[in-house]
């Protein structure tokens, strides 16, 4: 896969009082023993596809669905949204550091199948009519966060890979 795009960018201004706000209710929220904190790799994820989201609307996606899933099936597709007349499934893979393999190898043949599943069923909510001409393709987005220690000036890092692999 080559990226459509690799872009370091800073954070808007949106985007810094958003994850500002995120900071300060991890800190004021009430500690709850129903509630436990999620684990670090999962808010590294859930961050991740916060800033693909910020990242593929500035690229002109619209999108229309973030984590959708479905009791037919297990996971979920991290992000559903539309780039011009075509519906993409995104699948956004975060990493903390540039390892020797790259974020997006972790789209393995077993998740593209289940996003290929997962798809299907979100597509089923339109009409019959409609749902056979909608163009349809699976993007992958690659972010790289800088570690805390790397501090304030370093960037975000965000590769795209638009038509990532078939729909079956």
């Amino acid at each position: 896969m080559t990226p459509a795009n690799q872009i370091g960018h800073s954070p808007s201004l949106q985007q810094g009082v958003l994850l500002g706000i995120d900071k300060l209710a991890t800190r004021v929220r009430p500690k709850s023993k129903s509630a436990p904190a999620l684990p670090a790799h999962l808010m590294t994820g859930l961050r991740g596809e916060e800033e693909a989201l910020f990242h593929l609307r500035q690229r002109g996606y619209v999108i229309v669905a973030r984590q959708w899933r479905t009791p037919r099936l297990p996971g979920d597709v991290d992000l559903i949204g539309w780039n011009g007349d075509t519906l993409c499934f995104i699948e956004v893979k975060t990493r903390t550091g540039r390892n020797i393999v790259p974020a997006e190898f972790a789209v393995d043949e077993h998740k593209r199948e289940l996003l290929c599943r997962l798809a299907c069923v979100f597509q089923k909510r339109f009409p019959e009519s409609t749902r056979r001409q909608i163009r349809c393709r699976f993007d992958v987005v690659s972010v790289y966060l800088p570690p805390p220690e790397a501090g304030p000036n370093r960037r975000v890092e965000i590769d795209l890979f638009p038509s990532a692999f078939p729909l079956r």
